[in-house]
């Protein structure tokens, strides 16, 4: 937690003879504030070094690569984890002694400290079950915690922190609106574009009989999945159609010569141009990103929505559903992003400094 000094008022011993007045006066039912360790204790300040060194060890730990570890490296490591966890505990100890275990100013009293508790608790059962063929990992990730235990120790940063908690009630209007305005995009989205991201240009189905010769060809053009050629219906505006697919090629060029009307010998050789027979555009089998991407349903739609106001990925999908509607359908994703990435952030700011005006007050304190 905070230092000593966060408690300590103008008078040297406070306006109750004590040097801690927010403290308990006496810890163990016998240490007193001015008993010589918990005095101690008291005294001492908690370094943030130790916690970043711990946030370094958990970086460079590489379980996959060395999953006994027996290399140099990782021992190094494990000494330095074991250091740190002494360290914590401690520091437990020390607090314990300085504030008590239980009541309201004692160290079990703050939820934070109670945070610290289960960690270190976690860490010796790790050591305790260490040895008895008893899986760890979940244990393990308690570890993780750590990093943590620096909000306790910046009063800054604990302020914040207890702020986003203390507001997560009250937050509960704005998620409201965030899932109305994204059902109602989602909603738009598969009324207008359910099953479009499926078009693909196939061949026709009598091909063959009609130029009477075998096409190298497969009855569906794809340039992949992640980078789909989506076709535009007759009856929709989209911007690509099927007499735009590219060329096909041989040896690295396009081909332009037309098809052979006949068994030749010379017509295997020729370079072709096989693509032009792909110009029956109707639903296919898959979605863009192996199904991924998609606004079939209000599951997938929410879905595209997200990756849509993570501004990751989302002029894919506009190009994909201007390719297969309209072009005029970038309107939608601009509204989204502005409504997702502006307003709502706004809002979610303008309500949390409603409900704490006085925060950066607090923080500069």
């Amino acid at each position: 937690g905070p230092g000593p000094s966060f408690f300590v008022s103008d008078h040297p011993h406070g306006d109750s003879g004590q040097p801690y007045p927010a403290l308990a006066p006496v810890a163990f039912f016998c240490l007193k504030q001015t008993t010589r360790p918990r005095n101690w204790c008291l005294r001492m300040h908690v370094s943030m070094l130790v916690i970043l060194l711990n946030c370094v060890t958990l970086g460079m730990f590489q379980p996959c690569e060395d999953v006994t570890c027996l290399s140099e490296w990782c021992r190094i490591l494990q000494v330095l984890d074991d250091c740190i966890f002494a360290f914590f505990a401690v520091e437990m100890v020390i607090k314990m002694v300085a504030l008590g275990i239980f009541g309201p100013n004692c160290y079990l009293g703050d939820k934070w400290n109670q945070l610290d508790f289960v960690i270190v608790m976690a860490g010796v059962l790790e050591y305790s079950l260490d040895g008895h063929n008893a899986s760890l990992s979940a244990i393990r990730t308690v570890r993780v915690l750590r990093p943590l235990r620096a909000i306790n120790r910046v009063p800054s940063m604990r302020i914040l922190v207890t702020l986003l908690l203390d507001t997560l009630p009250m937050l509960g209007n704005v998620l409201l609106l965030c899932f109305f305005v994204f059902f109602i995009f989602g909603i738009v989205g598969v009324q207008l574009w359910a099953g479009l991201l499926r078009n693909r240009c196939f061949l026709e189905k009598n091909i063959t009989d009609i130029i009477n010769f075998i096409l190298p060809l497969n009855r569906t053009f794809l340039e992949g999945e992640d980078s789909p050629f989506i076709c535009s219906a007759p009856r929709e505006n989209g911007m690509l159609r099927c007499h735009d697919v590219p060329p096909f090629t041989q040896g690295g060029e396009d081909c332009s010569l037309p098809p052979p009307h006949q068994m030749g010998g010379s017509s295997n050789s020729s370079c072709v141009n096989w693509n032009q027979y792909y110009n029956v555009c109707r639903p296919g089998d898959l979605n863009p990103h192996k199904g991924a991407v998609n606004f079939d349903n209000i599951g997938y739609a929410w879905i595209a929505i997200f990756q849509v106001i993570t501004l990751e990925g989302w002029v894919d999908i506009m190009y994909y559903v201007m390719d297969a509607h309209s072009f005029y359908n970038f309107i939608y994703f601009i509204l989204l992003i502005i409504v997702s990435s502006t307003f709502i952030f706004y809002f979610l700011f303008f309500s949390i400094f409603d409900q704490h005006p006085n925060v950066f007050i607090e923080m500069e304190q």
